[in-house]
């Protein structure tokens, strides 16, 4: 067992060097890139996450616990926001609108929290209204526990499905022996919730005692991409491995996806988490990541404004190597990877907006549009 251990962790060190030879392992720089990429908001230092409301202007949020509304030039700082526990990667993270916003009015919050008996944080789920450029009719929704003063993988994006149910990712909080493969635990998990933050009788261990009946999926790491397919309704996301092993992975009902059991990466180390990279019962990857690009945000392009061949491109921001990722997809396998935006930073969020234009979340610059230039 221990020699196979290390064949494996050696095995997967050597796909470092050699990932070329496998084109879903290699990322290419195109010669010439459809866009041109255009700072429009200068000053939100620690963007996070990002969503439309049905007008086109944008909302941002910002980890240090800011809510931005960007509209005709112009950014309004939103008050009220909900109280932020500020510890490593915790704060005022993901933001999404109701997909009926015309008619509720419903903005989705999520954030660490303090809330609890425990010191500490993790991570929740609110939802409130826009009103004279203040958050109102708060709602909290969902607050994982117990709280922990770690400062790691609170996950945090949010996505709704064709059929008005939201999903939250909660990573595994640092605890990844404990949280991610025990279902009556919070933490390494996706949550299914209706939009009023009940929850769907049908979630797969809604019967199950002890269970936490918002869980859809578990067995996750960190997942800080989530997205509804815009052709089959599915909801894809991927989420950070520890030194390979980032995965793309679309979420199943039920369904339990490894982590730390099974894995394609190592530890930061270098030393070995586990010898098994498959195991009857855990579900594949669609695709991962050698080495790893420490993934965040995540967008289908879904017309042609940068042209056909960029039409079903699936954008992947990299916080590790500071650049955005196209993956362009035959269905579900990744056929191509080029990397574009080189260098600008670390990308948090990347989301296509309803004018086709593709907006950009970059660290300690603000938010870009990607100009087409064809």
């Amino acid at each position: 067992m221990k020699n196979s251990v290390l064949l494996t962790c050696l095995l997967i060190i050597i796909s470092y060097s050699s990932c070329a030879q496998d084109p879903a392992n290699e990322v290419t720089i195109p010669e010439k890139v459809p866009f041109s990429a255009t700072l429009l908001i200068d000053d939100i230092l620690a963007p996070w996450g990002m969503a439309f409301l049905p007008d086109g202007s944008l909302l941002v949020t910002q980890k240090t616990g800011e809510l931005y509304h960007f509209k005709n030039g112009k950014k309004t700082s939103i008050s009220n926001t909900p109280e932020t526990y500020q510890r490593g990667q915790g704060g005022l993270l993901d933001v999404q609108v109701h997909p009926d916003f015309k008619n509720n009015g419903w903005i989705y919050l999520s954030y660490a929290s303090s809330e609890g008996e425990e010191k500490g944080g993790h991570t929740a789920l609110m939802r409130g209204q826009l009103k004279n450029n203040t958050l109102t009719n708060h709602q909290l929704l969902y607050k994982a526990s117990p709280n922990t003063t770690k400062g790691q993988h609170f996950g945090s994006r949010i996505a709704f499905d064709d059929k008005g149910y939201v999903y939250l990712t909660i990573g595994e909080r640092g605890a990844r022996d404990v949280n991610p493969q025990d279902i009556s635990r919070d933490g390494g998990k996706i949550y299914r919730f209706n939009a009023d933050g009940s929850i769907p009788k049908d979630n797969p261990f809604y019967n199950t005692k002890n269970a936490k009946k918002a869980i859809y999926s578990y067995g996750h790491r960190n997942p800080q991409g989530l997205v509804k397919h815009p052709k089959t309704g599915e909801i894809w996301n991927h989420e950070h491995g520890p030194r390979g092993g980032d995965e793309i992975n679309i979420v199943k009902a039920g369904a339990n996806y490894g982590w730390p059991v099974i894995t394609y990466g190592i530890n930061y180390s270098g030393t070995p988490i586990t010898d098994q990279t498959k195991m009857e019962g855990m579900e594949q990857p669609i695709h991962y990541w050698l080495p790893s690009i420490a993934p965040s945000g995540m967008a289908f392009i879904t017309t042609d404004t940068y042209g056909a061949d960029y039409n079903g491109s699936l954008l992947v921001g990299s916080l590790k190597f500071q650049y955005l990722e196209r993956l362009e997809m035959n269905g579900t396998k990744v056929v191509n990877r080029e990397k574009l935006m080189g260098d600008i930073g670390r990308v948090r969020d990347v989301e296509e907006g309803p004018d086709g234009i593709i907006y950009v979340a970059v660290e300690g610059k603000g938010i870009y549009t990607l100009t087409p230039t064809k």
